[in-house]
This record gives C-alpha cells, structure tokens and sequence, in this order.
C-alpha cells in the first residue's frame, strides 16, 4: 500500500477509535482527494461516512428524542425497514404536535406513495398531504412536482402543467420538472410550447434520452426538421446497445 495511504486509513481508524470527528474528517477529505478513485480507500470512506452518521444519529437520540429532526430520523429509518404503519404514524404524530411545521405533510405523502401495498385511496391521502404541505409552504417545489406526476397518472393534463411549470418556476435547477412540463405539452401536442422547458432540461440533464426524444418531436412537429433530426441522433446514440457493454 502507498505510504500516504496507509497513514491515511490508519489516521482515520485512529480518530474513530478516539471518536475524534474533526480529524476524522480531516484524513477522510484527505484520501478522497488525493485518491478519488481508489477502490480501497472509496471502501474505507463508506465506512467513515456510514460510522460517523450512525454516531450523529445516536447525538440526536440522546440530546434531543422527542425533538422533530428525531422523529423524522426514525421514520426514515422504519421506512428503510419497510415498516410503513410503524413511520405512517410516526409522521402522523409529528403533524399533531407541529401541525404546520413545513416538510411534515411532504414526507408523510412521500411515505404514502412508497408504500409496496399503495392502492388507490393511499393515493388520494397522499395527494392531500401534498396540497397541505403547499397551503403551509407555497414554494416547496417537490410537492408541485408530484402532484404534477399525480396530475399525469390521471391524466389530467392541465394540472399536470400547472403543477410541473410551477415547481420549475420555484427551482431553476428541477430538470424533471422542466421535462415533465415539456413532455405534458408534448402529449397534448401543444408542441411549440414544449419547446423551451424541454430546452432547459436538455441543458441540465444532457445525458437523458427521454429529454432529446421528447425535444425532437417538439422540433419536428413543429418543423425544424433539421434540429429535430440532431436531437434523434443524440437521443439513438444514448439509447444504443453499444452504450451498454462494459469498458
């Protein structure tokens, strides 16, 4: 093993063991920058990164356990078990005692939708909460958008727009806001609409398939037949086999 690297991870062990945060992650940021692709220093930096939110996870239950951050922190963690009644309720005891705490109803309607077993009345009490969240919090773009993808199951497009267009209005950076509002306008063939949603999700999102096939029949339908064609090039070449294969 390198000399530096070896001092390295030994650095980082010995600062665990001595529960030493600060250094751990003074030799942790030192690995990963001078090895960023070294398969056993990346293993050894799972681990740190895993230890050291395990020991902040553990802070939060001693010092604060009927805080709100550790409700939310055991919800999280029963969902991860796959006990959705166990976190349901768990959300449900968090909005009783901060009723209009933003994020609450978001995660609660998240959870909701997660749910293997999900039927259609767990959609409906999932698409309230995301109304709920938004009557406290307006500009909680996540809650837009999936209400957007709601919208779009049910094939209620209007809203579907409304929903998307205002989540990306909210967050510039939402690339699948901007391509569900894009590909919304597109399905209701409102095509030179689609155009420039679907041109600022290509920016942000340039490795999307979806994105230039939706932009190219936007361009084509309304026709820029030669932009639509550079954009069915891009999107075959993402999609072909030959991407696939290892290298």
């Amino acid at each position: 093993m390198d000399i530096r690297k070896n001092a390295g991870v030994l650095g980082v062990r010995c600062s665990l063991a001595l529960d030493d945060r600060d250094s751990t992650l003074d030799f942790a940021r030192l690995l990963s920058k001078r090895f960023p692709r070294d398969p056993e220093v990346l293993f050894v930096l799972v681990h740190v990164y895993s230890d050291l939110s395990t020991r902040v996870a553990q802070d939060l239950g001693r010092t604060a356990p009927q805080s709100v951050p550790a409700h939310k922190l055991n919800a999280e963690a029963l969902e991860m078990q796959g006990k959705w009644d166990e976190a349901q309720r768990e959300y449900e005891d968090m909005i009783t005692k901060e009723p209009n705490s933003p994020g609450l109803h978001f995660l609660l309607g998240r959870s909701l939708l997660s749910r293997p077993d999900a039927d259609p009345k767990t959609f409906e009490r999932a698409k309230q909460e995301f109304q709920k969240e938004l009557e406290i919090d307006p500009k909680n773009a996540g809650a837009h958008y999936v209400l957007g993808e709601l919208a779009s199951k049910e094939q209620n497009w209007d809203e579907a727009i409304q929903q998307f267009s205002q989540a990306a209005k909210i967050d510039s950076n939402f690339a699948e806001a901007y391509l569900g509002w894009g590909f919304t306008l597109v399905t209701v063939k409102r095509y030179q609409e689609a155009i420039d949603p679907l041109r600022v999700a290509e920016r942000l999102t340039p490795g999307n398939p979806a994105v230039h096939y939706s932009l190219a029949t936007a361009l084509i339908r309304t026709g820029q037949k030669e932009e639509a064609e550079k954009e069915f090039a891009i999107h075959r070449n993402l999609t072909s086999p030959e991407n696939d294969k290892p290298q």
